[in-house]
């Protein structure tokens, strides 16, 4: 260490302090020393503008001229430092640079490609895609993939309200996928093991088919939690994702497992596997008429003193399924009364401003009374009349 500062010395002596803070940047890239780095190329910003290498004081008490100069110079190092341990692998380190100049593109793109070394520690790759919000999905497959469906369902039912559609969608999927290659996996060898050879379908629906055997009255194969909880969060899948049809096939075994294995539902899903099974059948467009009247009789058998949600679903089914006039019918006809910020599907009034008919929208306003709670939170805190 003493050499180092000797060299130091000797530069600044013989070409000055430009020349010892080249001399100082250069040896701390050597070693990758990039925390003291980042301090280096800021000292040589702010001997170039002439005020105190040494930040003994808050930036923004240094000349108004020298604010959007320093700033940007802030900015140039936390890139270059947090390039450095990218390049180095270090993920966690990087993001306190990239985070501190508001830039997560390069972390995303990092973490995209980053494949974890054997029993590395994943947590604070984790933390900052799916807690950060860098990468989530990306931070969701980390955990999925390291930990297993327990910890991945665990991890999304805590952060399920913050997340993006979309991701929700890939996250929901892709659990969905490793349950479904789990069953597949343990009805196979099951099966060969009862039949004394491999079976050759491979659909759940194909391989339970004609062997009652398999759903004797205490017999499962797979972790019946897991099953409820992946089967409940497929619900939210989009109409058409590709991760339906698989989804179908866990209801078609969870319906053939004994009573005794099947926990009673809330309503609309009172049978989780066989309503939620029929409830996918819609969002994949097939027997749309048949499954809409499912839940139709649902929601004429409701009971209003359990709640609305037979309504609610009903109303988020017929949306998917392109119904909304019909959608609007069943919110006016059951959810009018409600306050349309504790609904799990779009209100009558928020349904009639979509469709742009604010005769409706008035009518439904005049029906509701006129509690200021009964309005959407998008709307203007007023009422007009017709």
């Amino acid at each position: 260490m003493s050499s180092v500062y000797d060299d130091l010395q000797h530069a600044l002596a013989a070409d000055g302090p430009v020349a010892a803070l080249d001399r100082l940047i250069s040896h701390l890239r050597d070693v990758r020393d990039y925390g003291a780095l980042f301090y280096a190329l800021l000292m040589k910003k702010r001997r170039e503008l002439g005020v105190s290498p040494i930040p003994t004081r808050p930036a923004n008490e240094l000349p108004e001229s020298a604010h959007a100069e320093y700033e940007e110079a802030i900015r140039e190092a936390g890139r270059t430092v947090g390039a450095l341990y990218l390049e180095a692998g270090d993920i966690p380190a990087a993001w306190n640079y990239f985070r501190l100049i508001g830039d997560p593109q390069p972390v995303r793109a990092a973490l995209e490609k980053y494949v974890p070394a054997e029993g590395e520690d994943i947590y604070p790759l984790v933390e900052i895609a799916l807690h950060h919000r860098v990468h989530p999905a990306r931070g969701f497959d980390l955990i999925l993939d390291r930990q297993g469906v327990c910890s991945a369902i665990t991890m999304l039912s805590s952060v399920d309200a913050g997340l993006a559609l979309d991701v929700r969608a890939h996250c929901v999927r892709k659990l969905v996928a490793a349950l479904h290659e789990q069953l597949v996996e343990r009805l196979r060898i099951e099966i060969e093991r009862h039949e004394g050879k491999p079976p050759e379908a491979t659909t759940i629906p194909d391989l339970i088919a004609s062997r009652r055997w398999l759903f004797g009255e205490d017999h499962y194969l797979i972790d019946l939690s897991h099953l409820n909880s992946v089967v409940q969060m497929s619900l939210h899948l989009p109409p058409g994702d590709e991760g339906i049809a698989e989804a179908r096939e866990l209801c078609a075994y969870g319906s053939k497992l004994s009573p005794k294995m099947q926990s009673p539902g809330e309503p609309p899903f009172e049978e989780l596997y066989r309503d939620a099974g029929i409830y996918l059948r819609v969002l994949a467009g097939a027997d749309v008429d048949g499954g809409l009247g499912h839940f139709r009789g649902k929601v004429k058998a409701m009971d209003l003193d359990r709640g609305t949600l037979p309504a609610e679903v009903y109303v988020n089914l017929l949306l998917h399924a392109g119904r909304t006039a019909d959608a609007i019918k069943v919110a006016r006809t059951y959810l009018t009364d409600a306050d349309e910020r504790q609904l799990s599907c779009p209100g009558p009034m928020e349904l009639c401003r979509r469709a742009g008919d604010f005769a409706a929208f008035a009518d439904v306003a005049r029906c509701a009374g006129t509690r200021s709670t009964s309005w959407p939170a998008c709307w203007p805190q007023t009422r007009q009349h017709p």
